[in-house]
């Protein structure tokens, strides 16, 4: 249930975090990294659903090595070097926002899909 309806997760974490009084922005934070990983297997899950295909996971996996690729690279012209801390936070934040904008489009598009196939 928790791959289906990421936002649960999000919810459960973020809210036990505001309940043992941590700070709001460091919950908010953790909360999100926790979710990413839902978000990972409930976005291809679905594109595998919507496309018919067993690539979709592949395919993120992908999309998130390339933007690491591309971000390490920025961060190496930027400062001289790599710091693998920073470059692994900000790739995994990022997927945070394109998997839950992906997840978003691809339910609206499967929910589509099954009530024209139920008609």
């Amino acid at each position: 249930m928790l791959s289906v309806i990421p936002i649960v997760p999000f919810l459960i974490v973020y809210f036990a975090g505001m309940g043992l009084n941590q700070d709001r922005r460091k919950t908010m934070m953790l909360a999100m990294d926790v979710t990413t990983l839902f978000l990972l297997l409930s976005v291809s899950g679905l594109f595998n659903i919507i496309f018919d295909s067993t690539f979709g996971f592949f395919l993120i996996l992908l999309i998130v090595l390339i933007s690491a690729g591309l971000i390490g690279g920025a961060q190496n012209r930027l400062k001289g070097k790599v710091d693998g801390q920073r470059l692994l936070r900000a790739v995994w934040r990022l997927s945070f926002f394109f998997l839950g904008a992906g997840y978003v489009l691809f339910m609206i598009v499967g929910l589509i899909q099954y009530i024209s196939q139920a008609m």
